[in-house]
């Protein structure tokens, strides 16, 4: 049921699109979430015909364009930094668009200084309905990631996703420490489950429960990717053979 993928962030980052064409299918990959600023080039200053060409390469690989991965952010004090995330945000849906992604992903990042942790959440989350309904017009899913100091903590993330109340606003599930709640990530996963859009994984010999996670998505309904945002390496293919094995072992059995 589950797919895998990669995040070009960071295995990835030095890898021009040919590369990336080239490489990932062989080694068991299906899926790529193109990281923004890095080596492939997928950006918003693509002319309308790059964009056309970029949409026709994935269009004739068997990689698919999982979505585009950005860093935009809504927690800021400074309604102006606010305001140039969500145009920027904007701007990256409709280069995912015109390439062919159904998703963009953004994140909270913390908490400023002296803010009301309330405030900001509600905040985050307007700011996300807005950008959610400017996607929804595009087809282009928004996709929030679990991520920032404090904001990544459940159940704060959570908060944030009820105020984020649109249904074109997803979740994607990051994979980190702070998913653990007495020991387990059921109780986290309980709080977003029905909302996740995405599932980002790292190293999976790092003691998170991958196999509970697998079987909580499996049980949800989820049949998504989930998609590898781990460290890069000298030898970047032999890595991620061993990396497409471990996960396969990770799997749930069938039924």
């Amino acid at each position: 049921m589950l797919r895998l993928g990669t995040v070009t962030y960071n295995i990835a980052k030095d890898w021009d699109l040919d590369t990336i064409f080239e490489t990932l299918p062989k080694l068991g990959f299906e899926g790529v979430e193109l990281r923004t600023t890095h080596a492939h080039g997928v950006e918003v200053d693509l002319t309308e015909k790059q964009r056309e060409e970029v949409h026709r390469r994935f269009d004739d690989s068997p990689l698919v364009l999982v979505g585009l991965g950005s860093a935009f952010e809504y927690h800021s004090s400074d309604p102006a930094e606010v305001r140039r995330n969500i145009e920027g945000t904007k701007e990256y849906i409709r280069l995912a668009h015109d390439v062919g992604a159904p998703g963009v992903k953004v994140r909270p990042n913390g908490i400023p200084d002296g803010a009301d942790p309330a405030a900001t959440f509600r905040q985050i989350g307007d700011a996300l309905i807005e950008v959610g309904e400017f996607g929804e017009g595009f087809g282009v899913e928004i996709r929030v990631e679990v991520h920032g100091s404090q904001t990544a903590e459940f159940p704060a993330f959570a908060t944030i996703m009820r105020h984020a109340n649109h249904p074109n606003v997803t979740v994607c599930w990051n994979s980190n420490p702070t998913d653990l709640i007495d020991g387990s990530i059921e109780p986290a996963f309980r709080m977003v489950g029905d909302r996740i859009g995405m599932v980002h994984i790292n190293e999976l010999h790092s003691g998170y429960p991958y196999k509970t996670l697998f079987r909580l998505l499996q049980q949800s309904g989820y049949e998504g990717f989930t998609l590898a945002e781990i460290q890069g390496n000298p030898d970047p293919e032999r890595l991620l053979r061993y990396y497409r094995a471990l996960w396969e072992e990770l799997q749930p059995d069938e039924g």
